[in-house]
């Protein structure tokens, strides 16, 4: 049995959720999902310019777990710019500050 998965502080959710290529329908388009923990990470990492180690403090996870999230956000952001596929941000295991 996996262990129980631990809720991630997140700030605020984001302000938009949908992301999609212009001209073409949302219906069309294979969808990538962005935990809201992800863009937590994303939004540490790359736009507030922490650390792993200070944005794992600030998410109360360690900093391995914190690596793993990133990379796994950079994958996901990568495939819905290169491959133009609809970008949703929603779910995880989270709870605002």
């Amino acid at each position: 049995m996996p262990r129980p998965k631990y809720t991630r502080k997140v700030h605020a959710p984001p302000l938009y959720s949908v992301f999609k290529p212009v001209g073409l329908r949302a219906r069309d388009l294979k969808q990538v999902v962005l935990t809201l923990d992800e863009f937590e990470a994303i939004r540490l990492a790359d736009q507030e310019g922490y650390t792993h180690e200070m944005a794992a403090e600030e998410m109360k996870i360690s900093r391995t777990t914190f690596t793993r999230l990133i990379e796994r956000a950079r994958k996901n952001l990568a495939d819905f710019i290169i491959n133009g596929h609809q970008l949703t941000i929603e779910g995880g295991a989270i709870h605002f500050k």
